[in-house]
């Protein structure tokens, strides 16, 4: 079924009047989403997944499309980043590996961070979703399990595939948020919750404003490796990021994506390292990261071969950043 269905769709154009639309939807107790490029929200709709009774749009907020080494707002669209000479490199070669160019002229940095979580069981159409019973993610008040992971229905384990989230984490991006409650900032890395259905730390009527990035980033050198089924296409069936500052071990940051329920950051992985980070680590450090990740069976490719290779992406990210790719 590909029809869309109906919503209300409201265009505020300022941040407050976002927030105070969100406020009044709450207190009525009435549904909404949020959308920028909609290159994840209306697909989702048009196949009647988690549809709402109103739309809030950002597209018409000035000052939300900042394209800078230090700030990229939400609204930025990702063909600009991927051109753009202003933003960190790493940040740009993630974004132009995002779907493909039409995709990338409409998407925005915030809908790739928000990104909803994706499955088998989940993303297909209303009919075939009901044909088989509902899923955790889907529910609609069935107390329904995991089809994934079968008998439980406590933890959705839907894959998030978001290509930026790793690149901004190994930057130490700084996420903005705000809502009805006032503005709110966290490390990007802890925006994320390892849970299908929430995904994310967003409270009700909140929305990503941008992301920051400290001083000094300007000195960082990074790489994103990704492996998708369609080179020119496909989201992420596994991506690593790795990022640091020339000669500076303390400042290696590596994290992956589209593996589980979030993006996770491997500072665990470099600290066991304990010596200085240099090419003869590399195995060692890509081997950990490979047994620290658990994927399941929801995404184009078996858990066994993304998890394999998330081995051979670290050790080619981390030989870029040292210059031996």
């Amino acid at each position: 079924m590909m029809l869309m269905p109906p919503f209300n769709l409201h265009h505020p154009t300022s941040v407050d009047e976002a927030c105070e639309l969100a406020a009044t939807f709450l207190a009525n107790g009435e549904s909404f989403d949020w959308v920028a490029g909609g290159t994840d929200l209306l697909p989702n709709y048009k196949w009647h997944i988690n549809v709402k009774t109103h739309v809030i749009s950002l597209a018409k907020i000035a000052g939300l499309d900042t394209i800078s080494m230090h700030e990229i707002g939400a609204m930025a669209r990702l063909g600009a980043i991927t051109s753009s000479a202003e933003v960190h490199p790493l940040i740009a070669s993630a974004a132009s590996k995002v779907a493909s160019s039409l995709i990338r002229n409409n998407a925005t940095l915030g809908g790739n961070i928000c990104l909803d979580t994706r499955c088998f069981w989940f993303n297909q159409s209303e009919d075939w979703r009901r044909s088989i019973d509902w899923c955790h993610k889907e529910d609609c008040g069935t107390g329904s399990d995991c089809r994934v992971i079968p008998n439980q229905n406590t933890l959705c384990v839907a894959t998030y595939q978001g290509d930026l989230a790793p690149s901004l984490m190994v930057l130490e991006g700084t996420l903005h948020i705000i809502g009805p409650n006032g503005p709110r900032s966290l490390p990007v890395e802890d925006f994320f919750q390892l849970d299908g259905i929430t995904r994310n730390v967003l409270e009700n009527g909140e929305f990503v404003l941008k992301v920051t990035f400290p001083e000094g980033v300007e000195n960082r050198t990074g790489s994103y490796k990704k492996l998708r089924v369609r080179e020119s296409w496909d989201f992420p069936e596994a991506g690593v990021a790795a990022s640091w500052i020339e000669g500076d071990s303390a400042s290696l940051r590596i994290a992956s994506t589209a593996l589980e329920s979030i993006p996770r950051s491997h500072q665990e992985q470099i600290d066991a390292l304990g010596i200085d980070f240099s090419a003869e680590q590399i195995p060692s450090l890509s081997e950990a990261i490979m047994k620290s990740i658990k994927p399941v069976n929801n995404t184009a490719l078996p858990p066994r071969y993304r998890r394999s290779m998330v081995r051979v992406l670290a050790k080619r990210s981390l030989r870029a950043i040292l210059g031996d790719e």
